[in-house]
């Protein structure tokens, strides 16, 4: 039996408009089939709870509607074909059998409500009306249900179904070793709002059954929502399974703290006649990123969200694990934790919009896709050393003590992809920065621009490696993204026509960038836009072994539809002259370019200090414009360049 401190029970009442003498008189009234919920059954400083009646079952006939207008208890509830049970105007009903929310179904696939289902229903039955919460996306409207419903004083009992919530203590400040489980469909656990300061300690939250849309907040686990809300999750176990039924959600503004805590989420069946849509009808990732799956572990929402995880290990299925979607001016970080995807496509993190901010510490990626996706974000990968913990605490108010930094172990960031590394997709491009003693492997290409200005920072000082799989390093491209769920992305045919305006031994605002410093890399460098795009890379203390070109890129198939989404991303490339995708390479003071095969750029800068060498047993020729020209340091070549290597004497 939960524990509730007496001052929320005598609120209880009096919120309810009902003297506390005659409320318990109520109570214990085993004729009625009115009750308070099990979480707020009385506690020791109150009477025994009440004795169960010896017979309270109710069968609601085929065509009947039941309006249940106050909290309701039974043994046994018969709920035929035809039958509605519903909640005064205002309100929404939900069922709990033995503490667990079930029966619950969404009125239709892309339904806002829900209804309670036909069948038979046995055990500690609590029907309860709560007062309606109203969530909006996209022009459509949500009426969400949760267990407990947190405002800026506290628990807001007019908005929680109370008997969902087993176990623990439960406080207008904190839940401790509470537990919710639900089997029904879009069912919340906690939404903590309006300013609200809140802790949940060790909460065991199981949802089985599919959510609705994340960017409601409708199915989700744990929410913090709104300007000055402050929620701290510490030791929770989230163990969800069903479409969109999401872990962790912050938004609006709230700043959530989420540690040593466990957040899972599995795929779930989506409805037979579910047709993938945009916005408000958005149950699956859009197959146009190469991606399948429909959920996501946590998501960050709104403006001015922060949200941090520390010390703890968030999987997904599939699609992503640390989501941000329609956010500005946000912040999401994780500390020494782990992401996950389990299946066989999804990302670890995402960074939209250009005022996005992701930050990770010595943090372990294990995805399938991709370690992170930007719309123009800044994403930072480095160690967690005491001195960045110990700054980050104070700048995202963590609130950890020093015994809890102390027992923060420094570890580098791991990025383990079966896939790719960082992609740019749309907005702005965005900035990437690596650092520390980060560690980055990945299957396929490291870094993917589909055309963005994007700029990338690898800093090696600290031990920072970079291993791609397929050999390639950096990648731009034209999108290939056919800008919506029914289109079709067509490979474009025959060459590129010169932008005559566009200086491709220049740099621009609009170029992709790329910087490395006090690293040794192997692997290639590919430009293959068609429109005016220039490839800059600069190297400085570093060494370079591979092929840094124009290109054209290829994919294996022509057209790609939905059906052929597993194509997107994956193109093969043939190096070539520069049309309008020009290749800038700057070798600074102590760099060092081994070419290992043909190479066309549009500008090469030597310090007096760098050089351009073939492998062992190999020769390398530079022509300029066509004409054979020394390669001597200290020197800048523009042009078109190219870069032949040959078997020696």
């Amino acid at each position: 039996m939960s524990e509730v401190t007496p001052h929320i029970m005598e609120r209880v009442i009096a919120e309810r408009g009902v003297p506390m003498r005659s409320r318990v008189r109520a109570l214990l009234a085993v004729t009625s089939v009115v009750a308070a919920p099990a979480l707020l059954a009385p506690t020791a400083a109150h009477a025994a709870t009440p004795a169960r009646a010896a017979d309270r079952s109710r069968t609601v006939a085929s065509g009947e509607i039941w309006e249940i207008t106050a909290i309701t208890r039974l043994d046994e509830l018969v709920v035929e074909d035809g039958v509605v049970l519903t909640a005064p105007e205002g309100y929404s009903l939900t069922l709990t059998v033995d503490g667990v929310e079930t029966g619950s179904d969404l009125d239709g696939t892309f339904g806002s409500t829900t209804l309670i289902a036909t069948g038979t229903y046995s055990g500690d039955i609590v029907l309860t009306p709560a007062l309606e919460h109203l969530e909006s996306f996209a022009g459509a409207t949500f009426h969400l249900r949760q267990g407990v419903y947190v405002g800026a004083d506290g628990v807001v009992t007019e908005n929680s179904v109370l008997s969902s919530v087993r176990g623990g203590t439960l406080t207008d400040a904190y839940a401790r070793s509470v537990s919710l489980t639900s089997t029904g469909e879009a069912f919340n656990g906690f939404f903590v709002t309006h300013g609200a300061s809140y802790t949940l300690d060790s909460p065991r939250i199981a949802f089985d059954g599919n959510g609705r849309l994340d960017m409601a907040s409708y199915g989700a686990a744990v929410t913090g929502s709104g300007a000055e809300t402050r929620l701290v999750v510490d030791g929770a176990d989230i163990d969800n399974r069903g479409v969109l039924r999401t872990g962790v959600i912050a938004r609006d503004g709230a700043n959530v703290i989420v540690k040593n805590s466990r957040i899972s989420t599995r795929e779930g069946v989506l409805p037979d006649d579910y047709e993938p849509g945009p916005g408000a009808n958005m149950m699956t990732v859009p197959w146009t990123l190469g991606l399948s799956g429909n959920v996501r572990a946590t998501n960050v929402l709104g403006e001015n969200t922060t949200v941090s995880y520390l010390n703890s290990t968030i999987s997904s299925e599939s699609w992503g694990v640390l989501s941000t979607d329609s956010a500005r001016n946000s912040l999401l970080t994780a500390i020494n934790s782990t992401v996950t995807i389990t299946g066989d496509s999804g990302y670890g993190a995402y960074a939209d919009g250009s005022s996005q901010q992701d930050i990770f510490l010595g943090t372990h990626f294990d995805v399938a896709t991709f370690a992170a996706v930007s719309t123009g974000g800044a994403i930072s990968f480095t160690g967690s050393t005491r001195e960045s913990v110990a700054t980050m605490n104070s700048y995202l108010l963590l609130g950890l003590t020093e015994q809890e930094l102390d027992a923060i172990e420094p570890r580098p960031s791991v990025v383990d992809s079966r896939g790719f590394g960082v992609m740019w997709h749309s907005g702005d491009g965005g900035r990437l920065d690596i650092s520390g003693d980060t560690r980055f492997t990945t299957a396929e290409t490291m870094f993917l621009d589909k055309g963005k200005r994007v700029t990338i920072i690898v800093d090696g000082s600290q031990g920072a490696e970079l291993s791609a799989g397929n050999g390639i390093l950096v990648q731009i491209m034209e999108t290939d993204d056919p800008g919506s769920v029914t289109g079709v992305y067509t490979e474009p045919t025959g060459a590129p026509a010169r932008e005559t305006r566009f200086d491709t031994a220049a740099e621009h605002t609009a170029d992709a960038r790329a910087s490395f410093v006090d690293i040794s890399l192997t692997g290639d460098f590919y430009n293959a836009m068609r429109t005016g795009k220039n490839l800059v890379l600069s190297f400085r203390r570093s060494s370079v072994e591979g092929v840094v070109s124009a290109s054209t890129s290829r994919h294996a198939v022509s057209t790609i539809t939905s059906a052929e989404w597993q194509h997107i991303n994956h193109v093969t490339n043939t190096p070539q002259p520069a049309v309008n995708n020009g290749v800038i390479v700057k070798l600074a003071a102590g760099s060092r370019w081994t070419v290992t095969d043909t190479s066309y750029l549009t500008r090469l800068v030597l310090d007096a200090t760098a050089t351009v060498q073939a492998p062992a047993g190999k020769t390398l020729t530079l022509t300029v414009n066509g004409n054979p020209t020394a390669l001597v340091p200290g020197t800048t070549y523009s042009g078109a360049l190219t870069l032949t290597v040959a078997q020696g004497e």
